[in-house]
């Protein structure tokens, strides 16, 4: 993308001032803000079960899975592996993550039609060439998440019996058969989890939600900051709300990407969405660009440098547990 769009203008936006500097680390706070505020749910949502050391390495490995996998997938098998292996039992760390990725798109679910309230069709950008299909790409990936959404709250809400079926029907095949057994197992903790989850109190939810609220709006005002650190004198308040509002537009999209943590679709959609928010248009590359190095590539180096670390620790343990017994 910068070698099509570059021309000798493409990096004249980069003058860095005590301004630039001063947003673009608000623009790293809020990435440490936002996997802090998942550390913490992550804490709920077991039952301080975890150590803050244990939810920092289960965060980090989660992103980091996520950021390799394709979006559409993304990392809940393996954080549910992660979990389990930090001393949950895997009933519970099913349903830990299920609930959590169901919070995430409860946040959705009511943030898109607030914002398309307030601002309309605005939230898609005005002058792109693919209106349509990026509408379309919109409301389908909507749809999933809607849909999605209502059958992760009825298995855990409603009829886990339903999830323990899919289950089983899912070990049948002849791959994964020596294993069902097991996963029945599983799916039976699942169902006693989900019971207790009925259970919970009112404050458990609130923390839960709040700390999926500050974890999602950190990630959007990266973009807020990083684009104040350019181009400040274009932006006013009223402006940081609608690139908010683009933002969740976007994501609808990504969430369903087919490339590993929305890599070329997410610097493409960048550029389209915001496109009006930058003087200019060969700008739009090199910004997203700097923008993945603050929200994604650093998950990619972290998972590198704990992932080795932490499974040597674990099988150690499992190791020296299976001596003693």
């Amino acid at each position: 993308m910068i070698w099509r769009n570059f021309d000798k203008d493409t990096f004249s936006f980069l003058e860095f001032t005590w301004r630039t500097v001063y947003y673009t680390a608000l623009a790293f706070v809020c990435m440490f803000i936002r996997d802090l505020a998942y550390m913490y749910r992550l804490m709920v949502l077991t039952g301080n079960k975890i150590t803050w050391r244990q939810s920092f390495n289960v965060i980090m490995l989660w992103e980091f899975s996520s950021a390799i996998s394709p979006s559409v997938v993304g990392g809940t098998g393996p954080a549910i592996f992660f979990l389990h292996k930090e001393g949950i039992s895997l009933g519970k760390s099913t349903a830990v993550v299920l609930t959590a990725i169901f919070l995430d798109e409860m946040f959705f679910i009511i943030s898109v039609p607030i914002v398309y309230a307030i601002y309309g069709s605005n939230i898609f950008p005005p002058e792109s060439v693919k209106i349509d299909e990026i509408i379309m790409a919109f409301y389908f990936g909507y749809g999933i998440i809607l849909f999605y959404t209502v059958f992760l709250a009825y298995a855990l809400f409603v009829n886990p019996q339903l999830f323990k079926s899919f289950i089983s029907w899912v070990f049948l095949f002849p791959i994964l058969v020596r294993w069902r057994m097991r996963a029945r197992k599983s799916a039976n903790q699942l169902i006693q989890t989900s019971t207790k989850l009925k259970g919970k109190p009112f404050s458990y939810w609130v923390k839960s939600m709040v700390a999926t609220i500050f974890s999602w709006t950190g990630r959007y005002w990266v973009v807020n900051f990083m684009l104040m650190a350019f181009f400040a004198q274009r932006i006013n308040f009223s402006d940081q709300f609608l690139i908010y509002g683009r933002q969740l537009s976007m994501w609808i999209i990504l969430l369903v990407s087919p490339t590993p943590g929305g890599s070329g679709i997410a610097e493409f959609v960048f550029t389209d969405f915001l496109g009006d928010f930058i003087p200019n248009q060969s700008w739009g590359a090199p910004l997203a660009l700097f923008w993945r190095l603050i929200s994604y590539y650093p998950y990619l180096i972290i998972g590198v440098i704990i992932l080795p670390i932490w499974l040597k620790r674990i099988f150690q343990k499992e190791k020296k547990s299976k001596h003693i017994k």
